[in-house]
């Protein structure tokens, strides 16, 4: 694949992550603000300390909610046009489209869901500030290991497919990678930071709201950029023209 080719994906690809970020948006915006509402509001029912807010409720939930996910659906939809290049015509006979949805699928699983099931989302009021630097470092090292790990379960099941074949060099290469990842979870510190008293179903409504804006980023982008990734790679072909200029008739096929 050449430079140019590359560089009008990225450029596809960046535009598909921000249309599946403005997707992402409405659903952060239905699902995710209320329970940060709610949450804020249990965090000042059981707080005696009121800090003085540096930006308002109101700029966060709009302006500072819409940034935040439109530069992150821009940037990944840039990282994920690149390794689309990369993976196309390396992951089986598979066409843009379903390249498309192989990354994305494989990005949300790896750079997510496995992160957030170690760690998964916890709104306002949930998590002492003092250790906030440590969950975040111990958040970015699983991410880290995930995308690691995965990117040597697809060596291995490429490496594995000559002597085994398609079907079970995948399995292997997806068992090994559940193995080392379920080897990651035990040995990782796990944090428990909940308080006792928060409502079990706001966290629970929370954390799916959260993997909701996700999974809608990632489906919404693996759609949009196959289709722009197959319209630039495979373009229709013009019609035969005749003398004049007009298009000449189809002949059909015979037998």
């Amino acid at each position: 694949m050449n430079s140019i080719s590359i560089r009008a994906l990225l450029v596809r690809g960046m535009l598909a992550g921000l249309a599946a970020g403005v997707l992402a948006l409405v659903v952060a915006y239905l699902l995710g603000e209320p329970r940060v509402d709610s949450a804020i509001a249990f965090e000042d029912a059981h707080s005696h300390e009121h800090e003085m807010e540096v930006v308002s409720r109101s700029l966060q939930s709009t302006a500072g909610l819409a940034t935040g996910v439109l530069v992150f659906g821009v940037a990944i939809g840039g990282i994920a046009a690149l390794a689309f290049c990369f993976a196309l015509g390396r992951t089986g006979r598979f066409g843009p489209r379903a390249t498309a949805m192989l990354v994305s699928a494989g990005a949300l699983l790896a750079v997510y869901v496995v992160p957030f099931l170690k760690y998964p989302a916890n709104p306002p009021s949930v998590g002492d500030p003092d250790t906030i630097g440590k969950r975040t470092t111990l958040y970015f090292l699983m991410m880290v290991l995930s995308v690691l790990l995965s990117v040597a379960a697809v060596i291995l099941g490429k490496r594995l497919a000559p002597r085994l074949g398609n079907w079970n060099a995948t399995v292997a290469a997806g068992a090994a990678f559940l193995v080392l990842v379920g080897l990651a979870y035990e040995f990782l510190p796990a944090i428990n930071e909940v308080p006792k008293d928060f409502p079990a179903t706001l966290l629970w409504q929370f954390r799916l709201s959260a993997l909701a804006i996700q999974l809608t980023l990632w489906t919404a982008f693996g759609l949009l950029f196959g289709h722009l990734a197959e319209r630039h790679l495979l373009p229709r072909a013009a019609p035969a023209r005749d003398a004049n200029g007009a298009a000449a008739p189809r002949t059909a096929p015979v037998g």
